[in-house]
C-alpha cells in the first residue's frame, strides 16, 4: 500500500511540472454478482465506491486513451434458504478506454483488468445441501468491458459507466462440477473527477 501511495504521489508530482493530463477520481458504485445456475439463490446490488487516478493522453482530434488505476469495492448480497450474506470484493482495477470527447461530452469504452487483493463476507454463510449454492471463494483475475459518458466542465469531469464482467469469478467447484454458479461482476459506477493540466 505505501508503495502504491509513493506511487501515485511520483506521478502527480511529474504531472504537475510537464501539464499531463493526469486526473483524480472518486464515486459510488452499484454491484453485483450475477450469474446463471444460481438456483433458489438471489443477488441483490450493493453500494460500495471506487477512487483512483487517469491518465488522458491526447491520440488524434477528439480521440484520446485513458489508462486508469483504481481501487474498486465490489460484491453482492446473496440470499437462500441456506445462506444470508454480504460479500466484498476488494478490486485493484486498470481501465483502458477509448474517449471521445465533443464539446463538453465525451463517451468512453473499453477493457477492464481487475485483480482480487481481498475477500470478505458478512452475515449467515453456508453452502446448499446439494453443494450448488454460492462460494465465498474467487478468482484473483477479472476482465471486464467498461462503456460510459459524461460532461467535462473545465478540470472538472462528472461521469456514469457501466463495467460488465466476462469471466467466471467463482473459485470453488463441487464434485460433480455439472451445476456450479458461474459468477460475474456487475457494476454501475456514478464518479467525479478532477483533471489537471490543459
Amino acid at each position: 500500500m505505501k508503495q502504491t501511495l509513493l506511487f501515485v504521489l511520483a506521478l502527480l508530482l511529474a504531472a504537475s511540472t510537464a501539464h499531463a493530463q493526469l486526473g483524480v477520481k472518486a464515486g459510488i458504485n452499484a454491484a453485483v454478482l450475477d450469474g446463471q445456475d444460481l438456483g433458489a439463490t438471489s443477488t441483490k446490488y450493493k453500494t460500495y465506491y471506487h477512487a483512483g487516478i487517469f491518465y488522458e493522453a491526447k491520440l488524434l482530434g477528439p480521440l484520446s486513451i485513458q489508462p486508469e488505476l483504481l481501487y474498486s469495492l465490489q460484491g453482492a448480497s446473496f440470499k437462500d434458504n441456506f445462506s444470508n450474506y454480504d460479500t466484498k470484493l476488494h478490486y485493484l482495477n486498470v481501465p483502458v478506454l477509448a474517449k471521445v470527447t465533443i464539446g463538453p461530452v465525451f463517451v468512453e469504452a473499453g477493457p477492464q483488468f481487475g485483480v482480487l487483493l481481498r475477500q470478505e463476507a458478512d452475515g449467515k454463510l453456508s453452502t446448499s445441501a446439494s453443494g450448488n449454492g454460492p462460494y465465498s471463494d474467487y478468482k484473483r483475475g477479472d476482465l471486464s468491458l467498461c462503456a460510459g459518458g459524461g460532461l467535462k466542465l473545465g478540470n472538472l469531469l462528472i461521469g456514469g459507466r457501466f463495467n460488465a464482467g466476462v469471466n467466471d469469478i467463482n473459485d470453488v467447484k463441487n464434485i460433480s462440477g455439472t451445476n456450479d454458479p458461474r459468477l460475474k461482476n456487475r457494476v454501475i459506477q456514478a464518479y467525479a473527477a478532477l483533471q489537471f493540466g490543459k
